[in-house]
């Protein structure tokens, strides 16, 4: 644990010290400092994932795809490692935690902290959904028939870990693949009622809507 920790670590300090320590106001006014030391022995950092899955230092000016967390022992870490924050500090505009020893690694997202990126077929298997970078090592259980397609944003969501929010989102491009497996009933309604998957007909149940309001976002 404490080997993955200290590269986690180091990961970071590389990022901060690249920027300089300094003070930084996210979103409500919430101030803090990379790597910033608020008892003895314990560093606190501060991240974003955007609609893509990408990881970034929050204080990051650029956020694309150069600058975001690719090393993939660092992403695994990261989000096994991710918890709802009930820590006391930040929790409204850090509202994920990842706990590693005596580090905290706060994180908000623009819209979930799992996004789903990659479908991996697992030879004989059923499918998985990748999220976050994480490849095979980050990957959950595919169940077409609870997908979440939501009027209000346009997105596609589909179950995620507990402990990370029960939803998450999936990125665009896949869920542009995935739209066309899609059925809509008589009338062409906003919301697609079934999903054809490997020769199946089934129904959507939706029953991750009521989710999806209840667990934290930022």
């Amino acid at each position: 644990m404490w080997r993955t920790c200290g590269a986690l670590r180091i990961s970071a300090l590389a990022l901060a010290r690249l920027r300089g320590a300094r003070g930084c106001s996210g979103d409500g006014g919430v101030s803090y400092t990379q790597g910033q030391i608020p008892e003895p022995r314990t560093r606190e950092y501060f991240y974003y994932v955007d609609h893509q899955g990408q990881l970034f230092l929050d204080d990051s000016k650029m956020k694309n795809f150069i600058t975001c967390f690719k090393d993939l022992q660092f992403l695994v870490t990261f989000f096994s490692r991710l918890r709802p924050n009930r820590s006391g500090r930040y929790e409204a505009s850090f509202p994920f935690l990842s706990l590693c020893g005596r580090e905290r690694n706060f994180l908000r997202c623009e819209d979930r902290p799992v996004v789903f990126t990659h479908l991996l077929a697992t030879g004989r298997g059923p499918p998985r959904l990748s999220y976050c970078g994480g490849g095979e090592a980050l990957a959950v259980p595919f169940e077409p028939a609870r997908l979440l397609p939501l009027a209000a944003n346009g997105r596609l969501y589909h179950p995620a870990p507990e402990r990370a929010g029960g939803v998450g989102l999936v990125r665009s491009a896949l869920a542009f693949e995935l739209s066309a497996c899609f059925e809509y009933g008589p009338g062409a309604p906003a919301l697609p009622s079934h999903v054809r998957w490997q020769g199946r007909r089934l129904a959507l149940t939706m029953e991750l809507a009521p989710l999806l309001r209840a667990t934290p976002q930022s």
